[in-house]
């Protein structure tokens, strides 16, 4: 397929589909930093700053790729739905659409979409597909089951007018093991900035990347090590979490500080997955309807679901299709020099916050959270000594 990258952000989309075989004609993402990245990473592609004045997309794009902005339909959000001011720009695929039937979209967001308004901001986007007479299918997967140690559930959409969805994205359901709490032994994510409602806890994986503070602050996650070392992951492990060679977002840094270069990997798509969808549209697999059922006309949309063209149906089916069981997470972060302790004053302030919680941590958890705050404060009084020696000397 030739495809449009719609809201690229990194390209992540795009580098997994034309690692499957497709090729893109167009991208399109109105940050600077985006716009860095993608046309020095896809030089010959056309760029497009500002897809409101997009008037139609080029003759020979027959697909749409686009991960939409999710922060009005993230949990963490404002919950504004598709009328909000970013993710109603999924409302411009639309338009595209009526303009000129693109043969094929595929749609990428969070799993909050499908409660969103009692799962009416799930039902609003099908209804216009099938409005367009589009057959499609969708499915909730984990970046986790594509060999990358993260925590990543996201909604895959595919619409059609000539291939079935359902061969693409329901066909394949290879379940992968999930190890349990072991502190001694694994390496364990969590969200040092969290604490009061919520952690982020991941056993031998980092939770879903953020892409950090409104204003642009970054929120990596914390890994607690086998050590009893608590360390921040550096940019370039980050990268590889999110599919991407080490160095990729780089060229953000030539148009913004280096720390916007986590937002952008927070947002991206994970590329692996796109990998997948793109195999899959190019070797279809045989879907068995034993796994069909009602879809639900009210509440929350099923995690899993598809239209024939006549009916919708909710699909029994797991997170992850292939199946690929990720490296132990204490392995795979191997850019020790972009590594961190976390420092004295964030691990005291997630204690504060702990302490004033009602969750329940797993046993001895906080535990090796007070050890690295007092080997953390030995180490700043340490420096401070040093510093001093050095003043008087």
């Amino acid at each position: 397929m030739r495809i449009a990258g719609l809201f690229a952000g990194i390209g992540g989309f795009e580098l997994g589909m034309a690692r499957s075989g497709h090729t893109t004609a167009l991208l399109c993402d109105v940050l600077p930093t985006s716009r860095a990245v993608l046309t020095t990473r896809f030089p010959d592609t056309e760029y497009r700053h500002d897809l409101t004045t997009l008037k139609s997309l080029p003759s020979e794009v027959d697909a749409i790729c686009a991960g939409f902005p999710c922060q009005d339909l993230s949990q963490a959000g404002r919950t504004a739905g598709l009328d909000g001011e970013r993710s109603g720009l999924i409302g411009e695929v639309f338009r595209l659409l009526s303009r000129r039937r693109v043969d094929t979209v595929i749609l990428e967001n969070v799993p909050f979409m499908l409660q969103l308004n009692g799962g009416n901001a799930m039902r609003a986007i099908i209804d216009e597909f099938e409005a367009r007479k589009y057959r499609w299918a969708y499915r909730v997967v984990d970046s986790f089951g594509f060999g990358v140690p993260q925590r990543r559930e996201r909604v895959f959409l595919v619409a059609s007018r000539s291939i079935d969805p359902t061969s693409v994205l329901l066909v394949d359901d290879r379940p992968v093991y999930r190890a349990t709490t072991s502190l001694d032994r694994l390496a364990h994510g969590f969200y040092w900035t969290e604490g009061l409602g919520g952690l982020g806890w991941a056993v031998d994986s980092v939770p879903t990347l953020k892409n950090g503070s409104t204003i642009g602050i970054p929120s990596p996650p914390a890994v607690l090590m086998p050590d009893g070392r608590i360390i921040k992951p550096g940019l370039r492990d980050v990268e590889r979490l999110q599919g991407f060679e080490s160095g990729w977002t780089a060229p953000a840094e030539l148009v913004a500080r280096p720390t916007a270069r986590w937002g952008l990997l927070g947002s991206a798509v994970t590329v692996p997955v796109a990998e997948w969808v793109g195999q899959r549209i190019m070797i279809p697999g045989e879907y068995d309807p034993s796994i069909d059922h009602e879809f639900p006309n009210t509440g929350r949309a099923p995690r899993a679901a598809r239209f024939d063209g006549k009916k919708r149906f909710a699909v029994s089916i797991g997170t992850d299709p292939v199946g690929l069981q990720a490296p132990p997470l204490a392995d795979f972060l191997t850019d020790i020099p972009g590594q961190r302790l976390l420092s004295l004053k964030a691990t005291s302030g997630f204690l504060g916050r702990t302490r004033r919680a009602k969750l329940r941590f797993e046993p001895g958890f906080i535990t090796a959270v007070e050890r690295h705050e007092s080997h953390m404060k030995q180490f700043e009084d340490g420096s401070r000594q040093l510093d001093l020696e050095l003043v008087a000397a």
